[in-house]
């Protein structure tokens, strides 16, 4: 696979074999994203765990200091008597069957997070076929399902995203725009891996923290060291 001028001069620009502080990796992630758009700066986290195993699976969710760099479309299912809350904390969408038949029939998929109160997962377990396979289907570990929509809403529009390990035990999580810097990219990561590390699940056993990678959308792998988070 033949690779772009811009690609080659970004690995020119890294040392693959070192292990970089996450300050330095995530300076030299922004300064090497130099395609035409404002590049999402992405951490891939692989764990030590086996994902097949229940008490094994590492999930949740972490608001970030600096937010994402994206415009969040929330969409929630709660009863009528939510609705002016969820609207008022900045709900895209709001509503209960009538948008589970919206999504059904007409393939709607104009949002980017999903939210919904407890007493709703009955009609929003209609979706599951539809909105597991994308990572959209509200859960409590993501904190998405919850009795309080309005607070769920504004930590979504905040910068809260969701991380949970995919079948090769990595988790792919955004923490930023190119256009962040690096203390604003730092302070995300390093949120973001305190609450990995946290989340460490007691049937782990050895490394936990197998390896970490930062890169930007079109940009080269860069290999940040762990030794500091202990594990």
């Amino acid at each position: 696979m033949k690779h772009g001028k811009k690609y080659v001069d970004s690995v020119k620009a890294v040392d693959l074999t070192k292990l970089y502080d996450s300050t330095e990796a995530l300076d030299l992630a922004s300064k090497n994203a130099k395609a035409k758009f404002d590049e999402t700066i992405e951490a891939h986290i692989r764990l030590g765990v086996d994902s097949r195993h229940a008490d094994q699976q590492v999930r949740g969710a972490v608001v970030l200091p600096n937010g994402t760099g994206k415009d969040v479309r929330a969409l929630v299912f709660c009863k009528e008597d939510k609705y002016e809350a969820a609207k008022a904390a900045g709900a895209d969408y709001v509503g209960g069957l009538d948008l589970v038949d919206k999504i059904l029939k007409e393939n709607w998929m104009d949002f980017d997070v999903v939210i919904a109160s407890p007493d709703m997962m009955g009609v929003v377990g209609r979706l599951g076929k539809v909105l597991g396979p994308r990572g959209l289907m509200p859960n409590p570990k993501a904190g998405t399902v919850n009795p309080d929509v309005a607070k769920a809403v504004a930590e979504a529009k905040a910068g809260k995203i969701e991380y949970r390990l995919d079948k090769s035990n990595i988790i792919h999580c955004p923490i930023g725009k190119a256009s962040f810097g690096s203390e604003k990219l730092t302070e995300n990561f390093e949120a973001l891996m305190e609450a990995v590390v946290k989340a460490k699940p007691a049937a782990a056993k050895g490394q936990y923290l197998k390896s970490v990678v930062v890169a930007s959308t079109m940009g080269v792998g860069i290999k940040v060291a762990t030794s500091k988070y202990g594990c």
